[in-house]
């Protein structure tokens, strides 16, 4: 998948718990964030080792 010139693509900055799933992460990104995880906007998010991402689209 290429990203088009109107997808937005955020990557958090601070390593998150892993142990969250697809609800954990969409309630960061609205609490963290304040932006809305149903835009179509992909977040990126890294593990403490930095050696896993999860994507949240």
């Amino acid at each position: 998948m290429l990203p088009s010139h109107k997808m937005r693509i955020l990557v958090a900055t601070q390593p998150v718990d892993f142990r969250k799933g697809h609800d954990g992460l969409a309630a960061l990104v609205q609490s963290a964030l304040k932006e809305d995880p149903f835009t179509g906007t992909v977040f990126v998010f890294r593990a403490k080792r930095a050696d896993r991402l999860k994507i949240l689209f």
